[in-house]
């Protein structure tokens, strides 16, 4: 079944329940966003992410911190590693019964995840994903979040920027990925986004072009 627009949106509007308006978004996020929407694997949109480029640009935005956002964008494509990887497990061990970790995966999971809420907030929405690739291989866990700790590390871009544009992304006409939806939403609120800035990035995501692709 294909994900719809209005399945976005309800779902959106269960988890801004009491959520403030707060501030909308300022110029430059705005223009971060809509560059970040076309520099993705779910749009490839070359010619618009130049033109939304040179438009963060003017708004402020210095060419670093447009690196970082094309960093972050990478990982977009990341979620057909998420789902495939939880389809493999559910065919390998269909009731979940795992083992007891052994010594060297419970030690990478007690140094990478622990209780950071961040993960904690993928595991809720994405349950089993990092679990199933810690049990299938160590060594693409560790990459992974290698990996996904790299637009993070410098802060070049305020982290709730980031949620905004990982938000927008996943409810993007060209991917709807939702449990990335809800989980991005989730972090913006916890940051501080308000409703007003939210419904506003989620318009963009809407609004964003189909596949594009490059000659």
């Amino acid at each position: 079944m294909t994900v719809s627009q209005q399945q976005v949106d309800t779902q959106a509007a269960r988890l801004l329940k009491g959520v403030p308006d707060g501030d909308g978004l300022t110029e430059i996020q705005v223009a971060l966003i809509q560059f970040a929407l076309r520099a993705t694997s779910s749009s490839l949109d070359t010619l618009g992410s130049r033109r939304w480029a040179e438009r963060a640009v003017a708004a402020g935005a210095t060419f670093d911190q447009l690196h970082e956002i094309v960093t972050l964008q990478s990982s977009v494509g990341v979620h057909a590693f998420f789902e495939s990887s939880r389809a493999l497990a559910s065919a390998v061990c269909p009731e979940g019964g795992w083992p007891p970790l052994d010594e060297q995966r419970q030690h990478l999971w007690d140094k990478h995840i622990g209780g950071t809420k961040y993960w904690t907030t993928m595991q809720e929405e994405i349950p089993g994903f990092l679990e199933s690739l810690l049990r299938m291989s160590p060594e693409a866990f560790e990459g992974f979040i290698t990996y996904c700790g790299l637009p993070f590390r410098a802060q070049l871009v305020p982290n709730i920027t980031k949620e905004l544009i990982s938000m927008a992304s996943d409810a993007a006409t060209a991917h709807r990925y939702l449990p990335g939806m809800r989980m991005h939403l989730r972090n913006a609120v916890r940051m501080g986004a308000g409703r007003a800035a939210i419904d506003h990035a989620l318009r963009l995501g809407a609004e964003s072009p189909s596949f594009i692709g490059v000659e």
